[in-house]
């Protein structure tokens, strides 16, 4: 629930989505992914302490990879064996 509310409103404000488009992305991600109740994170995990809950989801995930924009989780490289990549990167190994 914390990276789709963080995903809303990085898609309003940030992106100027419309409010059609946020519903309709939210409510595909909803309907195919889980909900994870985030691990514990220590706050020296990340430089930014607020980011705590994104690792935290993703190791509760079991997460592949995580993909983000933030440059604080960025610069970890991965996190406890979860790479953290840029989303040109993933469309790149995607599109392999």
């Amino acid at each position: 629930e914390f990276i789709l509310a963080e995903l809303e409103r990085k898609l309003r404000g940030k992106f100027r989505f419309s409010d059609r488009d946020v519903h309709s992305l939210l409510r595909f991600l909803k309907r195919h992914s889980r909900s994870v109740d985030p691990a514990a994170v220590p706050a020296s995990a990340c430089r930014d302490p607020e980011d705590g809950p994104i690792l935290g989801t993703a190791v509760a995930g079991e997460a592949d990879l995580l993909i983000t924009g933030d440059q604080d989780l960025l610069i970890l490289g991965d996190y406890q064996g979860i790479p953290i990549r840029r989303p040109a990167e993933f469309w790149h190994l995607v599109d392999r």
